[in-house]
């Protein structure tokens, strides 16, 4: 039959030759296309299992019962590298989320019973392409401990949380450590500072000017004109507090040509709004270009002067990053070696197979420019950076259309009932 079914493949009928078979030969034809139906069928049924852990079939198991176990609050820290998948959060459409895979790897390892049960809370939602160095969430596990261990917050002889999951978690997502909380710790609502990085290459961008702009976003301002208005889903105040930013050279170019140095971002502070850290450095990005004034950021943070925000192109989620998550009153962290070992080694060869592209990359620019173009100033490393289409003839900030005031997208929401009339006293004119 196996032999049939390749020549099933291989062969092709047209309407014609279907019509001119007998009754047996098409009856021969139609089963063949059933055994290959058939086998297509498990092949990919197969790789879902590989892939997403579907199980092939229901396996008749005992449940398993959580009521015979303690449970306890804990922080846990992962990194990933989200360049791949679709966001933090679970989304119905795809399993290319960074949660699904972590409540996967959870429920496998009856550490939980369900997402809705487990008092779970995450510090920080990164949309898609965005990574994390210290995503943090806050949860209950099983625990093999008495109930009066956890109460005085013992550590030792616990499940090894990070080891377990680190084993069942992809290549990309790895836990870092553990630690005990208090039953009513949130990892959202107590964390004190975030701080992200964005990672960029120089090109021809001017350093110096982007890092002069961004001292004008320390404080508190309204930040309405650098973010994402988010008044359906309640957000009306965008007041926000940057602690600290800096835009500086993180690493030179070995061959010593400054339009591959790569450069960072770095901005610090309690809560960030929707996109806001891609809306900063899309403007800081025209200011390195030449294109805008440094003192723009100053001009779009005075929301009575300027109350709708001009309409711009964001930066590439790919090179943001939510670098450190900092809470008060918490016990150590508890590490596992052999799980930060898993993680090490995972990120050594991401950092070993990027290198070796970026490097192959690299040596064919270097033979280019050294070449043919070696007379010619060719520089695009940024071109990227900004997503949508760049026009040819540059509008400043201030002459573009705008889009519409916060004033009147919560005044459209109230109209179709789906925001309370109270919240306009939250907004800051």
């Amino acid at each position: 039959m196996s032999s049939e079914v390749g020549n099933t493949k291989k062969k092709k009928y047209t309407r014609q030759e279907l019509e001119g078979l007998d009754r047996e030969e098409l009856v021969n034809r139609i089963l063949q296309l059933e055994s290959y139906n058939f086998q297509l069928k498990n092949t990919l049924q197969k790789h879902l299992t590989e892939v997403e852990g579907t199980p092939q079939k229901e396996e008749r198991k005992r449940p398993f019962d959580f009521a015979k176990h303690t449970r306890r609050h804990v922080l846990l820290r992962f990194l990933y590298l989200g360049w791949d998948y679709q966001g933090l959060a679970t989304q119905e459409n795809t399993t290319k989320t960074i949660e699904y895979h972590m409540f996967a790897a959870l429920a496998k390892a009856c550490l939980i019973e369900s997402r809705q049960t487990c008092n779970y809370h995450r510090c920080g939602r990164t949309d898609k392409g965005v990574s994390s160095f210290c995503q943090t969430i806050s949860l209950d596990l099983r625990s093999k401990l008495t109930k009066e261990e956890i109460e005085k917050n013992v550590t030792e002889g616990e499940l090894q949380y990070a080891k377990i999951l680190n084993r069942l978690l992809p290549e990309d997502i790895k836990v870092l450590s553990w630690t005990p909380v208090p039953e009513d710790f949130s990892a959202r609502f107590d964390c004190k500072n975030r701080m992200y990085k964005y990672f960029f290459p120089r090109g021809e961008l001017n350093i110096k000017l982007m890092n002069e702009a961004a001292q004008y976003l320390l404080g508190t301002h309204d930040f309405r004109n650098f973010c994402k208005l988010d008044v359906k889903n309640g957000v009306v105040n965008y007041i926000r507090d940057v602690q600290f930013v800096q835009v500086h050279l993180r690493c030179a170019d070995p061959l010593g040509n400054s339009a591959y140095d790569l450069c960072e971002l770095t901005i610090k502070g309690k809560a960030f709004l929707w996109h806001q850290i891609r809306c900063i450095m899309g403007i800081l990005i025209l200011v390195g270009q030449g294109n805008e004034d440094p003192g723009i950021i100053k001009k779009l943070l005075n929301v009575e002067e300027n109350p709708c925000k001009p309409q711009y192109n964001m930066a590439a989620d790919l090179p943001l990053n939510l670098f450190e998550c900092e809470f008060e009153d918490i016990k150590p962290e508890v590490q596992d070696p052999e799980a930060l070992e898993i993680a090490v080694r995972c990120l050594q060869n991401a950092w070993g197979q990027h290198t070796v592209q970026a490097g192959m990359i690299r040596c064919m620019l270097s033979a280019l420019e050294e070449g043919s173009l070696s007379s010619s100033k060719l520089c695009f490393q940024t071109d990227w950076l900004l997503q949508g289409v760049c026009p040819r003839v540059y509008q400043p900030l201030l002459n573009r259309p705008t889009c519409e005031s916060l004033e009147g997208r919560i005044e459209h929401y109230r109209k179709k009932q789906k925001l309370d009339s109270s919240v306009q006293s939250d907004v800051s004119i």
